[in-house]
């Protein structure tokens, strides 16, 4: 059987895109990728998780890579659509994009919800052919199994490549873009006013919110 491994990069920061992977791997390839190191992603360096991520692309059966822009989680949010159900909306797109012309697929995520039965059958509704799935969402599933690995492999060098994308652009001081980033938060408190437009930042998260009040408070207390 093969088994679809499906995580992601980029949940949590204020800076930068949310990044899902697919990975479809057949048992042998599983063994071939767990033997060159295939672990979870944040146990790997980035150098070691570049390396890894062609061996990957070569080994799998196929893989899919999707990017969801602050701007997107933004509208989404806006539209009452919160990250956990914007993150199985784009695990269906990556499962629907992937299950064409296969027998049987065992599909396992990295489930981003406390509720795993709720986000399970919410990422369900969004899939338009279960007939030959299995479904499996769990909790720590990148650190258990190997195509669920591979995938948080390729979506956290794709994120650190967007991040370096940033950087060029911005300058080194946008840092890693997490809010418990200090370089992160000192780029917010300084650029916040100048970039708000350039689609850069999530502008519904509370640390967002928090450093544009600083900013306001401040205005009002030149005066």
């Amino acid at each position: 059987m093969l088994t679809l491994g499906i995580d992601d990069a980029g949940r949590g920061p204020i800076i930068g895109p949310m990044v899902l992977a697919g990975c479809l791997l057949d048992s042998k390839a599983e063994k071939e990728l767990k033997r060159l190191g295939v672990k979870d992603s944040k146990q790997l360096t980035q150098k070691r998780r570049e390396f890894l991520s062609e061996k990957i692309k070569e080994k799998a059966e196929t893989f899919e890579i999707i990017l969801t822009s602050p701007l997107e989680i933004e509208e989404k949010n806006n539209k009452g659509i919160k990250l956990n159900e914007l993150e199985a909306i784009k695990a269906a797109e990556i499962i629907n994009k992937i299950n064409k012309g296969y027998k049987k697929i065992k599909i396992i995520v990295d489930c981003p919800s406390p509720n795993i039965t709720k986000w399970t059958d919410y990422l369900k509704t969004k899939i338009k052919d279960l007939s030959n799935l299995e479904i499996s969402c769990e909790h720590k599933a990148d650190k258990n199994h190997v195509s669920v690995s591979a995938a948080s492999i390729l979506a956290k060098t794709i994120r650190e490549k967007e991040m370096d994308k940033l950087r060029k652009k911005y300058g080194s001081q946008i840092g890693s873009g997490y809010p418990s980033d200090p370089l992160t938060l000192k780029f917010l408190e300084k650029h916040a006013n100048k970039y708000h437009n350039d689609g850069i930042f999530r502008k519904t998260w509370e640390t967002w919110k928090k450093i544009r009040r600083k900013g306001s408070q401040k205005k009002l207390g030149d005066f």
